[in-house]
């Protein structure tokens, strides 16, 4: 076989890999995923795209590290790329606007600063997920009042919208908009536990009481 050839044939099974590794990342199968990507950028380390989907599923599963690492190399094979700026601003020592107002208006309600850490882990998970999407912030106080009211959501904390949107100073409606949208591209459920910062989780009882009735419809069929 010749290069050429040689070439052609890993393109077409690398691209075989990404397309099986986005159907396990849209269904959730994140280590299936992050191991069809890892096998599409070993054949075919110049594509900035499998770099990016492989940050993405590494963000997913919270292997945070490996994920940027990812995001360097798509940089360095996608210089120009729209959304170039977005993913330097994750390597930055210092914080961006969103994170600066988010920052500053949760210390001044006298929210926690494990709670601030949960919502600022929780925008940059969504800066990578979003992958090579745009992201237009014309104004930092409408995704920092939707982090903030995510995140009091998830930790069962009672306030509503209107209050949170009054609070930073924009519309309820983009309150919810922005919301929907990070609960939607994270899939963030009631106290999930990347960003539940309580002692106890309401969700392990839950576990507990699956695992309860598992044992019991055991013990019911043994003869």
């Amino acid at each position: 076989m010749s290069a050429a050839q040689s070439g052609s044939t890993d393109r077409k099974k690398a691209q075989a890999y990404y397309e099986e590794g986005r159907g396990d990342y849209q269904r959730w199968v994140i280590d299936s995923a992050v191991k069809n990507f890892q096998a599409a950028v070993k054949l075919q380390p110049d594509k900035g795209l499998y770099h990016m989907s492989l940050a993405q599923a590494l963000a997913r599963s919270g292997d945070f590290d490996h994920a940027l690492r990812s995001l360097a190399n798509y940089l360095r094979l996608e210089p120009n790329s729209p959304v170039a700026s977005r993913i330097e601003q994750l390597f930055a020592s210092g914080m961006d606007a969103v994170e600066e107002v988010l920052t500053a208006k949760t210390k001044a309600a006298q929210i926690p600063l494990d709670m601030i850490g949960a919502a600022i882990q929780m925008w940059m998970e969504f800066r990578i997920s979003l992958g090579e999407e745009s992201l237009v912030i014309p104004k930092p106080e409408a995704w920092a009042a939707a982090l903030d009211y995510t995140v009091r959501k998830v930790n069962l904390r009672d306030t509503t919208q209107k209050e949170i949107a009054s609070y930073y100073g924009v519309s309820a409606d983009t309150v919810r908009k922005h919301h929907e949208l990070l609960v939607e591209m994270l899939d963030i459920m009631p106290c999930d536990y990347r960003y539940f910062t309580g002692v106890q989780n309401p969700l392990d009882k839950l576990v507990e009481a699956a695992e309860l009735l598992e044992s019991l419809e055991a013990r019911f069929r043994e003869a």
